[in-house]
């Protein structure tokens, strides 16, 4: 199985909480283009960034390791480069910088110098941002969702914040659910 079949896999299990965008995207029957490939790019400060915020989304909690410990820093980009066409791409980078300067007008600080607090801020208004544009493709939009497939098709995604079974069991629809557990994830 290649990496966009088993991405394609753990969409379709999240269901509605990817947008169409990335469902889109991940369940096209296309290659994209060489020519399309890898028409941005990401400095290593870029993808500090994108760690840093796709830990707001998914934080560090007691019983698991949050979204920055997963590797969603590198993880963005390539799949960014990797699978989204060119226009996509520009959307994506021309949003993040946009982002950057955001974090400037509005609290005077590059985007790693703010505080949590800060951040949670600044995304509850990329969000807001988000909803009132509709449904076009954006920044915020774009990294939330590859923060929640690439956190939950992740190790620690799998074993650490979700229950493990490593050896498949048997099929039970009906199986005990008890409140605070973990949704399962099977191999």
């Amino acid at each position: 199985m290649n990496r966009r079949e088993a991405l394609k896999s753990v969409a379709f299990l999240m269901g509605s909480a990817i947008s169409a965008t990335t469902m889109g995207v991940l369940f096209e029957s296309f290659t994209l283009p060489e020519k399309e490939k890898n028409r941005v790019f990401f400095s290593a400060s870029d993808e500090e960034v994108l760690a840093e915020f796709a830990d707001i989304i998914i934080p560090t909690t007691a019983s698991s390791p949050g979204a920055k410990a997963a590797g969603l820093g590198p993880f963005i980009p390539m799949m960014i480069r990797d699978c989204y066409p060119a226009q996509m791409q520009e959307i994506f980078a021309s949003g993040m910088k946009d982002m950057q300067a955001k974090c400037l007008k509005d609290f005077n600080k590059d985007f790693l110098a703010m505080s949590i607090e800060e951040r949670q801020k600044l995304m509850e208004a990329l969000k807001d941002e988000t909803i009132a544009n509709g449904k076009a493709p954006s920044f915020f939009l774009i990294a939330r969702d590859l923060t929640l497939l690439g956190y939950y098709s992740s190790e620690i995604g799998c074993t650490q914040a979700r229950e493990y079974l490593p050896v498949p069991g048997r099929y039970d629809g009906n199986a005990d659910y008890k409140p605070g557990q973990k949704a399962w994830a099977t191999n």
